[in-house]
């Protein structure tokens, strides 16, 4: 098969669909929304009404049946206007819907799918803990099978649309037993938004992300079903890890259309910007600093595509998805650096959007892995 780097004229054509509707609908209110750490149900539904979720699921399920490379595409081009929407998307469909495409049963794909990918419901993955983010093993939240219902107790943190208007379930991480080598015994369940000894709760004061909803969450004797068990008992740690290296290209992607979007305004603003008689753009330090963010703009492109088109070759992609979070990631980081730098004194006020995207790259170093994280990830699959 000859290498190619083009896309697919269906992949040009959701680029082109996706662009179009994040600068006509999320750019003239993301400021707005940031600055209120407004949820918008509104643009949540836009985007489902667009396809936006469940765009890997079989359409037997109410899905787009596209592959991983268009998602990813969605996901870029969302970030590239404003982080917060794409983290909507992001978390909605990689650690929402995913594991239940994945691991669901026949039933669970029928009930929980179709509202899932058209946008009226939201799916969470219930993970991380107060003692428990990049050492997830450390879960404390626990489930018990009392008769034919299981009873959660337990907590999690800094969940991504766990507390919407429209969150119907939530994925839950729990432990529910000791396996034999003495470790805990991982387990997913689904939690529907509604069951009893739940409290989720918005919380509030992010730098980052501000639109986007994040939640705490409390089980108190939370009782749901024996049968939403997502998988076989004890496979939990297996999905995380399997959830997360698909989360991992999304959290990549926001990093890759955060870069692209803030060096953008950087080269416009450069253009514009006069000093000693001069635009900005006449002068070499100028020009060597977007020479580096274009550069490794296409570099973090290449790497996270391929990523993609492993997943979607169904060959391993562990270690190119780590890869290519992690710098998709920190390449964001420097090119916003430049960007607002670029931007001088401007850079750093509200009514500039790269003083927005500065801080919500920060996330990305820490979210669905922290860089440390992924360099420990990437050296034990060299070995």
């Amino acid at each position: 098969m000859a290498l190619s780097f083009d896309l697919a004229e269906e992949q040009k054509i959701l680029r082109k669909s996706v662009r179009s509707f994040a600068e006509k609908e999320i750019a003239p209110v993301a400021q707005e929304l940031d600055e209120k750490e407004e949820f918008s149900l509104e643009l949540t539904r836009k985007m489902g009404d667009l396809g936006l979720f469940g765009m890997f699921v079989s359409p037997e399920y109410g899905g787009s049946g596209l592959d991983y490379i268009s998602y990813i595409i969605a996901v870029e081009e969302i970030a590239r206007v404003d982080g917060s929407q794409a983290a909507t998307v992001a978390a909605g469909n990689s650690l929402g819907i995913g594991p239940i495409n994945y691991f669901g049963s026949e039933e669970q794909k029928k009930k929980w799918l179709p509202p899932l990918c058209s946008g009226k419901m939201l799916a969470a993955f219930g993970l991380t803990e107060a003692n428990a983010g990049s050492d997830a093993g450390n879960s404390k939240t626990n489930a018990v099978l009392d008769g034919n219902e299981w009873v959660i107790n337990g907590s999690k943190i800094f969940i991504t649309n766990a507390s919407t208007p429209i969150t119907g379930v939530i994925v839950v991480q729990a432990v529910t037993g000791t396996r034999s080598d003495g470790r805990p015994e991982m387990s997913c369940i689904l939690v529907p938004a509604d069951a009893s000894g739940l409290d989720c709760r918005v919380m509030h004061k992010k730098m980052m992300w501000r639109s986007s909803n994040t939640t705490e969450i409390y089980f108190d004797d939370c009782r749901v079903p024996k049968e939403n068990l997502l998988g076989k008992q004890g496979a939990g740690f297996h999905m995380m890890l399997s959830t997360l290296d698909g989360g991992r290209l999304s959290i990549g992607a926001m990093g890759l259309g955060g870069a692209q979007g803030a060096f953008e305004k950087a080269l416009r603003y450069a253009n514009e910007r006069q000093q000693f008689g001069r635009p900005l753009i006449d002068f070499q330090i100028t020009q060597f600093k977007l020479a580096d963010m274009a550069m490794e703009i296409e570099l973090a492109r290449n790497l996270l595509y391929k990523a993609c088109w492993l997943r979607d070759q169904n060959r391993p992609f562990s270690k190119e998805a780590a890869m290519g979070k992690l710098y998709c990631s920190e390449t964001m980081g420097r090119v916003v650096n430049h960007a607002v730098q670029i931007h001088g004194g401007y850079g750093l006020m509200k009514e500039y959007d790269v003083e927005r995207f500065y801080r919500d790259q920060k996330l990305l170093d820490i979210g669905e892995g922290t860089s440390e994280v992924q360099r420990i990830v990437i050296s034990r699959l060299l070995q």
